[in-house]
């Protein structure tokens, strides 16, 4: 083994052709022969090493805690955040009520006996119902039929419960088997509730959906039937490392625990591919295996560094929101990227020659695909495809800036048992949510004309407080302690209100403001301090935040991968051309929606943009190097041709496989978030694959003089010069995918028409 490992020590010079010269060159320096030597005689070890940690890390996960409450990603100074950081300091009797049981009952005793047995199941720590604010021994013709119908109507008993955030699972399974398939339960814990049940499942079903295409593509692309298995393999231990390494964390977001480890795969696949692939060209030039596989490592040192460069900052851009749960998923993303990274430059070689007997065995007749078709298209459409790329993609910048924007993390889907439940108590009692404004105790006339006021707004049906509950004529003092803790504590008083508003519109916004503004006006002392609790007070601070947000994150992900191109191809021009062209991609997107009349989630948008820029972006510089080594020794014509053709099989795998991610997440969630997301990465990605094979070369052959002009060290072939081997210039291509090789680079030349030869 030592001889075969001194047999490629000193064979691999580096000469920079891909951009990314300067990681390179960190490469060559870091993947050095004698560290691939030890890696090689030590495979054995290291192979078990990486299998023993994925396990661990697969034990790891099942202990990683999942946060369902979005609200908790607030930034600190939020008024939401101060409002239940301040709440929970205080001692109310009762808590905000946040779930809803709907019982088919046969009068009001058999209600009230349901109610007390709801209210000894572990985890409810209130109960309300109608005996709670009238005499039920007074027949129901006599009582205020406005009062009873929001607990009792149709044969139906409505009871609003507080359940305890740590005890809800449990608590949600006890009630469900106390009121039977006849009841309903709904409510944001219990939403919060089904959603850490599902998380785990959903997760699963993604990757079990999206495993078997990524074999079928990947098998197409591949000269051996077990490769697509050695591929998923370095990636899966890597995914499993990095979903265990949460445990360290506080805890995830849902939304990362289900979209990480599909978005990690699907971005990092590649990275498997470029080492096989280079590992298999060396042993077609006769080398052996060992010394192919050390050559290949620091072959593809250099490739998957530069390919992971913008993949990266793209995911590093979300940690720069307020709304933390974007710091939450691109720590997740980076890290998982990372470990990609190390996992295919040292598991997968170890992987890989203990199962090079198997491999050759495995061996199929695979066709080289020519593109020569697509490439002579492309060039004959250039003139056309450039305009009416403007013309789709000006309305679409315009479209996708009218969007209507959401902000609810917890939308489930209807085919949920939550979801069926929220909508039958919505048909027989429609749907209230509650408000809890605190107010400081100390002046009860000013609380009575606030209450007057916020009775009378557009969009509150009923208002609950101390002078409706026990009158404002009644001194606290003659009050029981529990009665009195119930509106009253720490120097507070909470008055309860409940809309019936749809969630996120802007009249509901609105109300949140309105009731902001009324209690400022009323408690206008400096020392008095108002706080206002609740759903619709939480979303109203969520888009507050993310809306600020979305600049922070597009800019520094347009501004960041801007800059790695900038160095990159030492361009002034470049950078701007393939930056446009994928966030024209995403304009496109995004308006798809407004032209369906289509709500996006704020989040999802930030997330998709964010992995639709970074991921996809490579796409434009795989062929734009490609174009940029072909000119120095041809035409612009035969430069694009050649480029296309040599890239855009490997664009379709990698596209594609990131495509079908997107349609995995959105096949298999439940949750309206994610499935949105992956509807939105499936089209973006498509759309990022179009620009960069139609779009692009198109206007690298229109600004060939302008990129030549603002290209350091060009080189490009001139007028009038000799056409010359572009490979005698430059060593092979740093970058190369499956599905093209140097032959497919020039394909299509000849199709072109003598006319256009001559042109």
């Amino acid at each position: 083994m030592a001889t075969a490992s001194r047999a490629f020590q000193g064979t691999f010079t580096f000469a920079p052709s891909f951009p990314y010269d300067y990681i390179a060159l960190l490469g060559e320096g870091f993947c050095t022969s004698k560290i691939a030597a030890w890696i090689i005689r030590h495979r054995k070890f290291v192979a078990v090493l990486f299998i023993v940690m994925a396990l661990a890390g697969a034990v790891m996960s099942v202990g990683v805690k999942v946060n369902n409450n979005l609200v908790d990603y607030l930034p600190a100074d939020a008024p939401s955040t101060i409002a239940l950081r301040e709440m929970e300091t205080m001692e109310f009797g009762g808590s905000m009520e946040n779930a809803r049981v709907m019982v088919p009952v046969e009068g009001v005793l058999q209600a009230v006996r349901l109610k007390d047995r709801l209210a000894d199941v572990d985890g409810v720590d209130s109960i309300t119902w109608l005996d709670d604010v009238a005499d039920i021994f007074v027949p129901l013709d006599m009582m205020d039929s406005a009062l009873v119908r929001q607990y009792y109507r149709d044969g139906f008993a409505l009871f609003s419960l507080t359940i305890d955030t740590a005890k809800a699972d449990g608590a949600v399974k006890s009630i469900r088997e106390l009121i039977g398939s006849d009841g309903a339960l709904a409510g944001q814990e219990v939403e919060r509730a089904a959603m850490r049940g599902m998380v785990f499942a959903e997760t699963r079903n993604a990757i079990s959906l999206l495993l078997p295409l990524m074999i079928i593509i990947l098998v197409f692309a591949s000269e051996s039937w077990l490769e697509p298995l050695l591929y998923l393999a370095a990636i899966g231990v890597s995914v499993l490392i990095n979903m265990g390494t949460n445990i360290f964390l506080k805890d995830v977001s849902f939304i990362t625990q289900t979209v990480s480890p599909i978005l990690q795969m699907a971005a990092s696949i590649d990275y498997a591919v470029f080492l096989i692939h280079r590992f298999r060209e060396n042993r077609k030039a006769g080398a052996s295996p060992e010394a192919a596989m050390g050559e290949a490592m620091q072959y593809s040192f250099v490739s998957i560094s530069s390919s992971s460069a913008t993949t990266m900052f793209g995911f590093m851009a979300l940690m720069f929101m307020k709304f933390q749960i974007g710091a939450d998923l691109g720590l997740n993303l980076l890290k998982g990227i990372m470990l990609s990274f190390i996992s295919v430059i040292i598991f997968l070689p170890a992987l890989t020659l203990l199962c090079v007997p198997i491999l050759d065995k495995a061996k199929r007749n695979r066709k080289s695909r020519a593109y020569s078709g697509l490439s002579a298209v492309v060039y004959r459409l250039r003139w056309a495809i450039i305009p009416l790329v403007l013309i789709i993609v000006i309305p679409s910048y315009m479209a996708q800036s009218r969007i209507r924007f959401e902000y609810g993390m917890s939308t489930l889907g209807a085919q949920t048992q939550a979801g069926v439940d929220a909508a039958r108590i919505g048909e027989v009692f429609g749907r209230e949510r509650p408000l809890v404004l605190m107010v400081p105790s100390d002046s009860p006339s000013a609380e009575d004309a606030l209450i007057a006021r916020l009775a009378g707004m557009a969009g509150i049906t009923r208002v609950v407080s101390y002078g409706s509950a026990v009158g404002g004529e009644v001194p606290s003092l003659m009050l029981d302690s529990a009665t009195l803790s119930v509106f009253e504590s720490g120097g507070f008083r909470r008055v309860i209100m409940y809309t019936s508003l749809r969630e996120e519109s802007d009249e509901a916004f609105a109300l949140v403001e309105n009731i902001r503004a009324a209690a400022s006006e009323f408690y206008s002392a400096p020392d008095d301090v108002t706080y206002l609790v609740g759903q619709d007070a939480n979303l109203y601070d969520i888009r507050d935040v993310v809306q600020s947000d979305s600049r922070v994150v597009n800019w520094i992900a347009i501004g960041a991968i801007a800059l790695v191109l900038l160095i990159a191809f030492r361009s002034i021009s470049l950078p701007v051309l393939l930056v446009f062209a994928i966030e024209a991609a995403i304009w496109i997107n995004m308006a798809a929606s407004y032209i369906q009349g289509q709500s996006i989630n704020y989040l999802g948008y930030l997330v998709v943009s964010a992995v639709q820029l970074g991921a996809t972006v490579d796409y434009a510089i795989l062929l734009t190097d490609k174009y940029r080594k072909l000119r120095r020794g041809m035409r612009r014509r035969e430069a694009i041709t050649g480029a296309v053709g040599g890239s855009v099989g490997s664009l379709m795998v990698s596209a594609l496989i990131l495509a079908l991610a997107g349609i995995a997440l959105a096949l298999t969630s439940t949750n309206g978030i994610v499935a949105e997301m992956g509807l939105l990465l499936m089209r973006g990605t498509l759309l990022s694959l179009a620009m960069v094979v139609f779009f692009l070369p198109a206007t690298l052959y229109m600004l060939d003089p302008v990129i030549r002009v603002t290209t350091l060290s060009s080189k490009f072939l001139r007028k009038g010069s000799a056409e010359v081997d572009p490979d005698a210039r430059d060593n092979q291509d740093n970058h190369e995918y499956i599905g093209g090789n140097k032959s497919d680079e020039i394909d299509g030349i000849d199709e072109i028409e003598e006319g256009e030869r001559n042109e």
